[in-house]
């Protein structure tokens, strides 16, 4: 598959995340909404936009192709548009290049560089645009931001030559995706306590009453779906009579097991404590190289579980790679 397939209408629905600032934002979604109205009219893409009050915010492109790369093409020249209009009194000729970044999972990325490097370095070659993929994963998730710059031109056919990467080379494992904070440490509610994160520490706030656990919870129930990289569960059985059971499995290394069930399975259980969660870790099977793990809960509480152990894997995985 190449570019020119996508580029041909091949019917495949995709979903673009765009990492952008706060201002660049603000130009796309224009006054009363009405410049991103019209982008989502004329291109017919799904065009969502994250919650404000964020440094960065997220702007998610889906849809088919077509429709996707028609939207695409509107926000390019809108931030073309921007650059040009802000040099309007400086003596540089010709046109400026655009820089945006895309979100990606960060077990795509791998394909996306290729052996030595040479997927990544044929990409630039071919394209004409700057492209830097992140060595480090965006805070609380397991994405990677990917850097281009170069012409409107340039970018639009790099980014459909990464589209045909991912298409070709699916995300592997479970996916956080990254989700802008506001400033401040998040907060997360589980077993009747509120924590804040900081890292992949969950530290324990100081008590209230039971009237303001209410109200803080109440708050935080709301804001969960757009601001928290997993949703919040208010007791040991996370939301009971919202939220239908849930359960996921993540198989996990043997060589990287023992660092999620601690000494004396301590953080393990830790785990279960935090996130209200069943968890469970299948015996080792002879010829395999790999731990099944069962998650069973509330959805809030599966989700608070999954975050926790991908927070140990990747503090590990950090460890082992500094040594």
């Amino acid at each position: 598959m190449d570019s020119g397939v996508i580029e041909g209408g091949l019917n495949v629905t995709l979903t673009i995340r765009l990492l952008m600032h706060g201002k660049e934002v603000g130009s796309i979604i224009g006054k009363k909404g009405e410049s991103v109205k019209k982008m989502r009219e004329e291109s017919g893409a799904r065009i969502n936009i994250s919650e404000g009050n964020c440094p960065e915010r997220i702007i998610t492109l889906a849809g088919p192709t077509t429709a996707i790369f028609r939207a695409f093409s509107m926000i390019i020249d809108k931030l073309e548009e921007d650059i040009s209009s802000s040099m309007t009194n400086s003596t540089a000729t010709g046109k400026l290049p655009v820089t945006l970044r895309i979100v990606v999972p960060a077990s795509q990325c791998g394909s996306l560089i290729g052996k030595g490097g040479c997927k990544i370095k044929e990409i630039r070659e071919s394209t004409g645009a700057q492209v830097q993929v992140a060595g480090d994963m965006l805070p609380n998730s397991t994405e990677r931001a990917i850097t281009i710059s170069g012409t409107s031109q340039a970018i639009i056919e790099c980014v459909k030559q990464i589209c045909v990467v991912m298409l070709e080379s699916p995300p592997k494992g479970v996916t956080i995706p990254y989700r802008p904070k506001p400033s401040g440490s998040p907060v997360i509610f589980a077993g009747g306590q509120a924590y804040a994160v900081q890292g992949q520490h969950a530290i324990p706030q100081p008590d209230s009453s039971s009237a303001a656990i209410s109200s803080q919870l109440t708050k935080l129930h709301q804001l969960a779906m757009q601001q928290s990289p997993f949703p919040i569960a208010p007791n040991n059985q996370g939301f009971t009579g919202m939220d239908p059971p849930a359960q996921t499995e993540m198989n996990i290394q043997n060589d990287v097991i023992g660092c999620i069930i601690g000494r004396q399975g301590a953080k393990i259980n830790e785990i279960r404590q935090m996130s209200g969660a069943q968890i469970k870790i299948a015996n080792p099977v002879e010829g395999s190289t790999a731990r099944q793990v069962t998650i069973t809960g509330s959805p809030a509480s599966v989700s608070l579980a999954e975050y926790l152990i991908n927070a140990r894997l990747t503090s590990e995985a950090t460890g082992l790679a500094a040594n």
